[in-house]
């Protein structure tokens, strides 16, 4: 989860406990990769996905708890999101679990975004506060792939899984252009008015 970041607070350094817990999330990025596609070992998959969900719920509150903020911790967190989504979507993609639109409807969203920071720059910003929406689209999609993978399954507890996967995963993607469209307005907004300050939603 992105940090808080009051205007008074000071910058904590690269390696604070909340930076660490988010780069070893990032680096279970390619041992999730390697656990789908080279080897059918389900459990360890899921596993990597709850300590993932864990973790960025985790740092975010200890940099809250400790007073720990950083500005590379600020752009690391997303950035771990964002590649454990990417991955998941390869996954679930390659497991033939969720159709290819949904595979490219995802990264093409932080694509579209990716595009909108250069534009950013000429305003002083590297990025935009993450707002609700976002975090909400980070929530629902982090529920969804690990029940997505246990759909894949057979039983009834596999079919329960697959419909409430399904719901969030819907959401999350509805979500997730939404808070899309809203950073690209806000983008708008700056390129408008050279003095307005990006809002934090």
């Amino acid at each position: 989860m992105t940090r808080d970041n009051p205007a008074s607070q000071e910058d904590s350094g690269i390696w604070t406990l909340p930076n660490i817990i988010s780069v070893i999330r990032l680096a279970g990025v390619p041992v999730f990769l390697w656990l789908v596609i080279a080897t059918d070992h389900n459990l360890l998959v899921l596993g990597v996905l709850m300590v993932s969900g864990v973790t960025d719920w985790l740092d975010g509150y200890l940099a809250r708890r400790l007073n720990q903020y950083s500005r590379f911790g600020e752009i690391l967190d997303p950035v771990a999101d964002r590649l454990y989504i990417l991955a998941v979507v390869i996954g679930l993609w390659y497991r033939d679990i969720i159709p290819w639109w949904i595979a490219l409807a995802l990264p093409a969203r932080d694509i579209f975004l990716w595009c909108l920071v250069p534009f950013l720059r000429t305003r002083g910003y590297s990025a935009l506060p993450v707002h609700f929406l976002g975090k909400a689209a980070t929530f629902s999609l982090l529920y969804a792939f690990p029940l997505l993978f246990v759909g894949d399954g057979e039983g009834t507890f596999a079919r329960m899984a697959l419909v409430f996967g399904w719901a969030f995963a819907i959401w999350g993607l509805a979500l997730y252009w939404w808070a899309g469209l809203l950073y690209a307005w806000q983008v708008r907004q700056l390129l408008r008015d050279p003095g307005l300050r990006a809002p934090a939603m």
